[in-house]
């Protein structure tokens, strides 16, 4: 059997190693035979281009667009090439995964006596599943591990104005150079670990007091002997219904240094107040805006949380001698955070990166004149997006967002596993 087996082996492999599909054609397998031969010839037709994009992935480009009298002479375009080399390593992989593929196939590949028909029913039902996911597996592959892969590639370029700009200069590459920039130089270092202590504060400080205001709303609408509940909770989730960013925008209207607050109080004799201009002030605000938007949110939630915990627990507390303060502390938190834990962490990641909160009401300012293209509030998310949009600084933004990347991984996957929710499959 061993020696067969060794026959087989040494008879089927090389074919499959030389020619793609061969030994699937051999045992007349022709839908896997012509679809690795298919994939074996389209590689081999499109490899001078795919060689030619992973060397531009190596060099970036070596000649710059220069002018001459009134003509514009073009030279090679870093990012694209950058963007293309990415291309083309991606489908160089897929080819490499697909080679290894077919020759463990070969390994075991048997003569068919199926028509081609035939072939291909038995592979659309044994492979449904496989099928109906690539789309989707494709997409993500060109439209979220691409783009990432991009990104952490920037962050090792100088691709940034004035002097590296495409297409009328070049990109280099610069290493670990930009990393040592935004935690060893200056201007840069102050910046980042300002904005980004102020990110820390935000998200929890936001997070903390959606989730407080919340419970409160949802232990008021669940009291025994609260009447017209079901308008209070109309009343209550209306900011809610509301999309946030006409929330935010509202808001911004009527706090500005302008806007209708500041001239009522005006006509009742009292200075204007700076809601968004004062440092101070301004981050106070944006904590309480995010409370108005989200804590209806947080009330659906705990209070469908409180409707599952059992009234018998509260009837044995009360014949222990249990007060109101010490049932809430030990039975109506615990087993509400049990339940919506893991909303909190996502609520957290989401407050994290929460562009629109913070740039539809402040903008981030006011200005700060001791960080460089950030202002009071800032957030790392929308420091990004004024490095790239406004400045166009994308190495730093490119670092920057990798350091978010790597924080709020790392902290979602310490919560998620300290979390009883998750140990106990709740729901499962």
């Amino acid at each position: 059997m061993l020696i067969s087996v060794e026959k087989r082996g040494a008879f089927h492999v090389p074919l499959s190693l030389l020619v793609m599909g061969a030994t699937q054609l051999k045992n007349n397998q022709y839908l896997k035979g012509l679809f690795y031969l298919a994939a074996q010839l389209l590689f081999v037709t499109y490899l001078p281009d795919l060689i030619a994009a992973l060397q531009g992935l190596i060099t970036l480009g070596d000649v710059a667009q220069t002018r001459r009298g009134f003509d514009i002479i073009q030279g090679d375009n870093s990012v694209f090439m950058l963007v293309e080399g990415v291309i083309a390593l991606i489908l160089s992989l897929f080819f490499v995964w697909l080679y290894i593929v077919n020759v463990k196939d070969a390994l075991k590949s048997e003569k068919t006596e199926l028509t081609l028909k035939e072939q291909i029913h038995k592979f659309y039902d044994d492979n449904f599943a496989f099928i109906a996911l690539s789309p989707a597996g494709i997409a993500a592959t060109f439209f979220v591990v691409m783009p990432i892969v991009i990104t952490v590639l920037v962050s090792f370029t100088n691709y940034s104005a004035p002097n590296h700009i495409p297409p009328r200069n070049l990109v280099d590459w610069v290493g670990f150079g930009n990393f040592l920039q935004l935690f060893q130089l200056k201007i840069w270092s102050e910046t980042f670990f300002g904005v980004a202590a102020w990110t820390v504060i935000w998200a929890l400080s936001a997070t903390f007091c959606v989730f407080v205001f919340g419970f409160i709303l949802a232990l008021a609408v669940e009291k025994k002997d609260v009447k017209f509940k079901k308008l209070w909770r109309f009343v209550f989730i209306l900011p809610y219904a509301i999309p946030a960013f006409v929330t935010l925008l509202v808001f911004r209207l009527l706090l500005n240094g302008i806007g209708p607050v500041n001239n009522l109080l005006s006509v009742w004799g009292i200075d204007s107040i700076p809601f968004l201009t004062d440092p101070i002030m301004a981050k106070f605000m944006v904590v309480a805006i995010s409370v108005w938007v989200g804590a209806p949110y947080f009330m659906l939630l705990i209070s469908g949380a409180l409707t599952n915990i059992p009234a018998d627990l509260y009837e044995a507390s009360e014949i222990d001698g249990a007060g109101k303060f010490q049932q809430f502390y030990e039975i109506t938190l615990p087993m509400v955070l049990h339940q919506i834990a893991p909303s909190l962490v996502m609520t957290f990641a989401h407050n994290f990166n929460n562009f629109g909160a913070i740039y539809l009401l402040t903008n981030g300012g006011p200005i700060n004149p001791d960080y460089r293209f950030a202002g009071h509030t800032d957030i790392l998310i929308t420091w990004i997006y004024k490095l790239t949009l406004d400045f166009q600084q994308y190495h730093i933004a490119s670092v920057v967002s990798i350091v978010i990347f790597l924080f709020l991984s790392g902290i979602a996957i310490w919560q998620f596993r300290r979390m009883k929710s998750f140990k106990d499959d709740v729901g499962m």
